[in-house]
């Protein structure tokens, strides 16, 4: 049985450790036994791999272009109380303190 994708990365370099998939590409391990199903929630992870939840206090890391907006979102930007994306690990929804309906990409965020 070939390995399937990585969930977190969605490379194919995936291999088979005992009893755990292996992404050679970013490190991440899930079990051969219980393969993603339909109800297993999705972990969100920010940019140095912690879990994201539901009303978490993230920093933006890096200074970010906001689409239909002249007003960046600089580095060092708190977003509260983020919600997360259904079914979409990449992504969390949340305000910043002057820009309000962000989706941003869970790689340009650390947790706070």
């Amino acid at each position: 049985m070939p390995a399937p994708a990585c969930p977190q990365c969605t490379l194919q370099n995936t291999y088979v450790d005992g009893a755990n998939f292996v992404c050679a590409d970013c490190g991440y391990e899930w079990p051969v036994a219980g393969e993603t199903s339909s109800d297993e929630a999705v972990v969100v992870r920010d940019s140095n791999g912690n879990v994201l939840v539901e009303g978490d206090t993230v920093v933006v890391i890096k200074d970010l272009k906001v689409k239909g907006s002249s007003i960046p979102l600089k580095q060092g930007t708190v977003i509260r109380n983020i919600r997360l994306v259904e079914d979409d690990a990449e992504h969390i929804e949340g305000n910043s303190d002057k820009i309000k309906g962000l989706v941003l990409k869970t790689i340009f965020l650390r947790k706070a």
